[in-house]
């Protein structure tokens, strides 16, 4: 199996460390300080960077309640000033970009500004029944403005079954994992737990792995220091965020120990 980037060729597992971004401006829980919100932001990657992260994934989660499609002008803006920051205090880990709940677009053209490696789409193929609304899938739009942007290179991590959501219509899941790899042209498959923090199922990783074939598979939740080994022969990877945060309360900055537990696990 090819690795997803080049960078990970000689890594069995890369560990993705998520920077949960606080509010932005122009959300409803924006404090106010946009400098605080890069500031957190930046030390959250360098915490990763210090305890060995693979990657680096920046999301926009501080603005809930979110849009279920298009993200507006100002979240573009300035989650691509807080990706430019991370880049150039941790230029050396590769960054990828999820524009929540569903904008992969502007993950696209974030992550082309800054030089990021990858992005995340929730919700590329199919449809999903969220706390946002119905989703729709965005593959036809995403893959050709990538080809558009000469962004060829950069990778495309997609939900399965995303959490938080549930399929609109009942399908089969190895139906839905082929047809988000060979007609949609996902780069990897994410599969995790019902939300945030929640664990993954490991028969069910196990099973989108089965599925996907040679496409790689990441544990996109509720992987940490423990479950870390148990979950490596049902994936290639993981995304984690909650575990190397105090008590996994995901408003409180990345904690180097836990970091580093996690880091180690692998």
């Amino acid at each position: 199996m090819e690795a997803i980037l080049e960078e990970w060729a000689s890594v069995s597992h890369p560990v993705i460390g998520m920077v949960h971004l606080q509010a932005l401006p122009g959300s409803p829980r924006f404090a106010g300080d946009f400098g605080v919100v890069i500031e957190a932001a930046v030390a959250d990657a360098l915490v990763w960077g210090q305890a060995g992260a693979d990657g680096l994934m920046v999301e926009n989660f501080g603005d809930v309640p979110f849009y279920k499609g298009g993200a507006p002008r100002e979240t573009v803006a300035a989650m691509t000033r807080v990706a430019g920051e991370i880049r150039r205090a941790v230029p050396a880990v590769p960054l990828g970009i999820n524009v929540l709940r569903n904008d992969g677009l502007s993950a696209i053209a974030v992550a082309a500004a800054v030089g990021a490696s990858y992005v995340r789409v929730n919700v590329l193929s199919g449809a999903a029944v969220t706390d946002q609304g119905v989703i729709e899938g965005q593959a036809a739009d995403l893959m050709r403005y990538r080809k558009a942007l000469g962004a060829e290179h950069m990778k495309v991590l997609a939900d399965v079954r995303v959490k938080h959501a549930a399929p609109l219509a009942e399908r089969s899941l190895q139906d839905e994992v082929e047809e988000l790899v060979k007609r949609a042209g996902a780069d990897a498959v994410i599969v995790s737990g019902t939300g945030t923090g929640k664990p993954t199922d490991p028969s069910h990783a196990e099973e989108v792995k089965r599925y996907a074939g040679d496409t790689p598979v990441l544990i996109g939740s509720g992987a940490d220091a423990q479950s870390i080994p148990l979950l490596k022969s049902a994936c290639d990877g993981f995304i984690v965020g909650s575990a190397a945060k105090p008590g996994g309360e995901i408003d409180q900055p990345v904690d180097l120990s836990l970091a580093n537990q996690v880091i180690g696990a692998n």
